[in-house]
């Protein structure tokens, strides 16, 4: 400890030689985040897979809109009602649809699906010896770290044919429910001494009912929570190509390494509670509104959600969690789509005062927004507000709100992985300006070596 003692008192000097000047980014016209400066994403690529639309450019102006998602070009709306006025799951064909560019019909979808049932079990001793003897306090983690070595179980791992790069995204895609699920008992065995329960994954259910076989000690589900859970990942599944984590996929992947380095990084990036780690901050924020505020009472709950956004209380961030997007202004449809099921889900397990409760922060929140920004300033409930809400509904520990996330964007990633290779061969390089002036040796090494 002593040695570290040390090393604290170098933290200043190192703070002071890695701390950029604010001024600087303005000078040298950085677009911090890959941001324009009206709030736009800096264009750096082109894709087919997905498209998110918040607004619209008019004369060159952002203006607000209502906001829509599209997969290869159909809108999201569009494909859940059809899987669900079908009674199918939904999770499956979204994938197939991502990956393949186009919906599957009656026997392309049965093949699909017996493709990724033949895939779901971990290879021999993988779980005794990657995940229950060395289990981890963050699930993400576990799930890098399994990808990383399922390399390690791959015959052609570096191959980035067509054929191999599809088969090692139906690999993973069929995989990672089942490394989560192992994980998430590995962590609540070890760390919180509960009784260990491994689940073998069941052929002919589906992703939904896999994740919840394998994550509750009675392998029971209703087939309320299994459509609601169906729901979550696909509309988690893909967001087009510039969300963070998916841009991580093709930056890693221009290089031509090979898919379970580029994945792992991908589950790296959603970690972040700046992306989807997100949804943890939301269930905090409505654990702590719920001990200090009465929440039934309209008025104390607009009071307690303009100290936060004051920076009075909570985490004192000012954010009011599950609020606002980059890119959606008017509305987010993912939300409105989660919003809907999270009410009959609420209904059938009688929490509806629960339901409540997050359609009051949703208004009230819009409200203060308004008071406080103007008419011109739009905010809408994202996704990871109603999310969070499913995800208590369904009775999910919130360890595992973001691996469940991943779950599903790994779809997303597996297809702009394949579409970044075939499509774009040159390495991400952006530039950097370098910024330190007037720079010795002599300056730099003004403390002489003994």
């Amino acid at each position: 400890m002593g040695l570290y003692r040390q090393l604290d008192d170098m933290l200043e000097t190192i703070e002071t030689n890695n701390k950029i000047n604010n001024q600087l980014f303005s000078k040298h016209q950085v677009k911090r985040g890959l941001r324009n400066s009206d709030g736009t994403g800096v264009l750096v690529g082109l894709t087919k897979i997905g498209s998110v639309k918040g607004y619209d450019l008019i004369d060159g102006k952002k203006e607000a809109s209502h906001g829509k998602l599209l997969y290869r070009g159909i809108d999201l709306n569009h494909l859940v009602q059809g899987f669900q006025t079908e009674k199918r799951c939904g999770f499956e064909e979204i994938t197939y649809l991502l990956v393949f560019g186009h919906l599957p019909n009656e026997e392309e979808l049965v093949y699909f699906n017996k493709l990724l049932d033949s895939h779901r079990t971990l290879p021999d001793g993988f779980t005794e010896n990657m995940i229950l003897k060395i289990p981890s306090k963050d699930i993400m983690n576990k799930i890098q770290r399994s990808i990383l070595v399922l390399y390690s179980h791959d015959e052609t791992p570096d191959d980035t044919s067509l054929k191999n790069l599809v088969r090692q995204s139906i690999k993973l895609i069929a995989l990672l429910p089942t490394i989560i699920s192992y994980g998430f008992q590995a962590k609540s065995h070890y760390f919180n001494k509960k009784s260990l329960y491994i689940h073998k994954p069941q052929t002919g259910i589906g992703t939904a009912a896999n994740i919840l076989h394998m994550i509750r000690p009675d392998n029971s589900y209703t087939e309320k929570e299994k459509e609601v859970l169906d729901l979550l990942l696909v509309i988690h599944a893909e967001h087009g190509g510039g969300n963070n984590s998916t841009f991580t996929t093709s930056v890693i992947s221009s290089t031509g390494t090979d898919t379970y380095s580029a994945i792992s990084a991908a589950v790296g990036s959603l970690k972040g509670p700046k992306h989807g780690g997100a949804n943890v901050k939301v269930a905090d924020m409505i654990t702590d509104i719920k001990k200090h505020c009465d929440y039934n009472d309209l008025k104390a709950l607009e009071a307690y959600l303009e100290k936060i956004l004051n920076k009075e209380v909570f985490d004192q961030s000012g954010l009011v969690y599950g609020m606002g997007h980059a890119v959606y202004t008017k509305s987010d449809p993912r939300a409105e789509l989660l919003k809907q099921k999270a009410y009959e889900l609420a209904l059938e397990k009688g929490q509806l005062n629960d339901f409540e409760l997050y359609t009051h922060i949703e208004s009230i929140s819009k409200k203060l927004f308004y008071q406080k920004r103007g008419p011109k300033f739009h905010i809408a409930a994202n996704t990871d507000l109603y999310a969070g809400l499913v995800y208590q509904l369904l009775d999910i520990p919130q360890d595992l709100y973001t691996p469940l996330f991943a779950a599903a964007r790994i779809s997303g990633w597996c297809a702009h992985r394949i579409e970044q290779i075939l499509s774009d061969p040159k390495i991400l390089r952006p530039a950097y300006a370098f910024v330190e002036d007037d720079v010795t040796y002599e300056k730099l090494n003004d403390r002489k070596i003994k």
